[in-house]
Formats: C-alpha cells, sequence, structure tokens
C-alpha cells in the first residue's frame, strides 16, 4: 500500500498490520463524534456547521450538502434554527447541531463523549431523547456518560470504568442489577 504509515492496528488473529493515512481517513469517515464541547464554527450558522464534513470528506455538492443540512436540523428540532449562530443557541441546541454534523456525514458508528455535562438539567432530558431516538433507529453508538437511566435503557453492552480500568462489562441487565464488583455496586447505589 502507497502512502505514509500512520500506525498499527491488530487483524483478527491478533497480529500487527501497518496502517497507512489512506487507510484511516477511510476509518474516519465512517465514524461521526460528538464532542463535550461541541466545537461548533462560532463565526458559521447552524447550518454551515454542519455541510463542511459532507462536502470536503463525501465530495458532495453544496446544494447537496445543504438539503441534507437541513433536513437533519429538521430531524434534530432545529429546523427553526437553521441560520443562527452558535452564541444565538442553547447548549442543548448546540448539541443537537453537534449531532447533526456527525450524522451528516453517514456514519456507521457516532461516539458521543459525555454528551450532557455541558449542559442544564431541565436540557438534559431533550438530549437524551434525540440519542433515544438514534438507538431505536438502530445507529451504533458508544456513548461515555454519568447517566446511568439512560445507560440502562438504551444499551446493548455497558463497560463501566474507574480510573482508566475495566471495572465491569456486560448486559445492561447483569452489570445494573447484579454487579459482581463492590466498585460498581457503591456507584450505582449512588448513580440510580
Amino acid at each position: 500500500m502507497n502512502g505514509r504509515l500512520v500506525g498499527y492496528r491488530t487483524d483478527a488473529r491478533g497480529r500487527l498490520v501497518e496502517e497507512h493515512a489512506e487507510a484511516v481517513a477511510r476509518q474516519r469517515a465512517e465514524i461521526g463524534s460528538v464532542l463535550r464541547h461541541f466545537n461548533l464554527y462560532p463565526n458559521k450558522s447552524a447550518l454551515e456547521n454542519v455541510t463542511p464534513g459532507p462536502r470536503k470528506v463525501r465530495k458532495m455538492p453544496r446544494d447537496h450538502a445543504e438539503e441534507i443540512g437541513r433536513r437533519l436540523l429538521q430531524r434534530v428540532g432545529l429546523e427553526s434554527k437553521v441560520d443562527a449562530y452558535p452564541v444565538q443557541l442553547s447548549g442543548d441546541q448546540e448539541q443537537r447541531v453537534a449531532i447533526a454534523r456527525a450524522l451528516a456525514m453517514q456514519p456507521k458508528l457516532i461516539m458521543f463523549d459525555q454528551p450532557t455535562s455541558a449542559l442544564d438539567p431541565e436540557m438534559i432530558g431533550e438530549a437524551l431523547e434525540v440519542m433515544r431516538d438514534l438507538a431505536t433507529e438502530g445507529m451504533t453508538m458508544i456513548i461515555v456518560s454519568h447517566e446511568m437511566g439512560f445507560a440502562r435503557e438504551v444499551a446493548d453492552r455497558v463497560v463501566m470504568m474507574d480510573d482508566d480500568v475495566v471495572v465491569e462489562e456486560g448486559a445492561p441487565g447483569d452489570i445494573f442489577d447484579h454487579p459482581p464488583q463492590e466498585r460498581s455496586r457503591s456507584f450505582l447505589a449512588k448513580s440510580l
């Protein structure tokens, strides 16, 4: 494979395989992310924050990217905020723009890093509803969250970590109803 080497991965047999920039770029194009700090461009409208990925990575024409962007902003309940700038949006609305931006890439997977941490308590429910809808539609998601009730409701698999160490891993019912580790029992007793 031509291109510069950027790292290694392991194959199904556990052998190291070289990764090149082109392969990594193809893989990254299939993964969306919604970070704790939504990283919206402050000088761009909601629609302009959603369309750059499809235009640059997917080589989509501007009008098609904008059509998709408008549809996605409507899907997350922001059809009236298409022309609003981040400073004109609430934290929940900014998060929903970030979700629309991730969805615009038509990813196979979306990663959420503590998606409710920057939100007011009354906004958390609205944000979780958007993610709940994505789960219902079959979107594969990796969600880092302290919202245990939400995790219990939507997760297929739960991994609990403490100081970057996996403490528990399993089905939500097993983890939430009968956690074998004392650390998990203690945390869940305070969280649920």
